[in-house]
């Protein structure tokens, strides 16, 4: 004979469980870059005149009252430590060397515009093409993608969350 247990939902099992070790660990983000603390508001960049007002860097007319900080970019910058790095290879690049380099410009004014501290650091012609060096990690990502839309090709990312770096590759067909 069998027993019938009426459906009284979910069993529990009140039995002390071993410690699940299949999520996922949230690192500490490590950015020698991200400054701990705000800035002084305002503060305005003496290398590039930026401004942080509200909580955020932007352009604009220096404040009267405002303190000198340097930026997290300008920072960079002078310390030839990129965030992002995207390289561009093939024999598409190398013919086309003049309208991509516009087009990678083109995407550095349109994200600064509305972000100053995400810019391009240096470009460089290497031997099977170009590698453009950025202060932030998204600048590489929008060039990559634009380059992808108009000229097709392929894109491929490398993401190291703890060191907060992003190694882009654009190839063409």
């Amino acid at each position: 004979m069998t027993q019938r247990h009426r459906d009284n939902g979910p069993v529990r099992d009140h039995r002390p469980q071993p410690e699940r070790r299949d999520r996922l660990i949230q690192e500490h983000e490590h950015d020698p870059y991200k400054s701990a603390l705000k800035p002084a508001d305002p503060s305005v960049c003496p290398r590039c005149h930026a401004i942080y007002q509200d909580g955020r860097w932007r352009w604009g007319a220096r404040p009267a009252e405002a303190s000198e900080m340097v930026c997290q970019a300008c920072q960079r910058i002078h310390d030839g430590i990129p965030a992002g790095i995207l390289t561009m290879s093939g024999d598409f690049v190398q013919a086309h060397r003049a309208e991509i380099l516009a087009q990678v410009r083109h995407q550095e004014t349109l994200e600064k515009a509305e972000h100053p501290l995400n810019r391009i650091m240096d470009i460089r012609n290497t031997a099977d093409g170009m590698t453009v060096t950025t202060t932030d990690l998204h600048l590489p990502r929008r060039i990559a993608e634009a380059l992808r839309s108009h000229h097709q090709g392929v894109v491929t990312w490398h993401y190291d969350e703890g060191e907060c770096f992003l190694r882009a590759n654009w190839q063409a067909d």
